[in-house]
């Protein structure tokens, strides 16, 4: 196995075949699976092997933790995506197509969703200037993030939301994707049946907009 495997990867495709099992490994058994001896034996090379490529687990689960937030991503998009039109009822669809994307990303892949969310993800809520995230050092996790984002400058440019109501709306936008994403996948709700789950995310995001919408007084 070692000689096979030493022969497949000699021209330096074994640093993306540790990836790839490392992904399979976190979808079986979340970011505490992702250890970079388990990847080097389901790629068939020896620990050694697999050292030149990564410096450790950290290193290994860092890649693992990209490609889950580009698959979160590209999930909310497809779900984004599927919703016509440019009006105001078409960026609440919207938005809630988004909701509903992020918490079917999780309920269908758990492992790798809590491995993309796995550790310290972001440096500073608002780095003392008062403006929100910074995601400069973060690229693999911008893209879910500006989703959110976007679509509420979307809500606000339909003059749907107040202006005031705008600060820091992504976060709460946020807050509450993952938190019932959550509360699904390992809280008081995991195990609710099917026929309950899509009316309860729908009944969610409609909730947290009916607040984002509301008249300021």
């Amino acid at each position: 196995m070692r000689a096979m495997g030493k022969e497949r990867y000699h021209h330096g495709d074994l640093r993306n075949a540790l990836i790839e099992a490392a992904i399979g490994l976190a979808r079986e058994g979340g970011p505490e699976a992702v250890v970079l001896r388990a990847a080097a034996r389901r790629v068939g090379v020896s620990p050694t092997a697999a050292y030149r490529h990564f410096a450790g687990q950290s290193e290994l689960l860092g890649e693992v933790k990209e490609y889950g937030q580009r698959r979160l991503a590209d999930c909310m998009e497809e779900a984004g995506g599927a919703v016509a039109g440019e009006g105001p009822e078409a960026v609440l669809a919207r938005i809630r197509a988004l909701g509903r994307g992020y918490v079917r990303f999780a309920m269908e892949e758990p492992g790798l969703f809590s491995a993309a969310f796995h550790g310290k993800s972001l440096e500073a809520v608002d780095g003392g200037q008062g403006g929100g995230f910074d995601l400069a050092d973060q690229p693999w996790q911008a893209r879910s993030f500006e989703l959110l984002t976007e679509s509420l400058d979307a809500l606000l440019a339909c003059g749907l939301m107040p202006p005031a109501r705008r600060p820091g709306a992504e976060v709460g936008a946020w807050a509450t994707a993952h938190g019932l994403a959550r509360l699904v996948l390992d809280g008081p709700l995991s195990g609710i049946p099917a026929e309950t789950f899509e009316p309860l995310i729908d009944r969610v995001l409609s909730d947290f907009l009916a607040g984002l919408t509301a008249p300021v007084t």
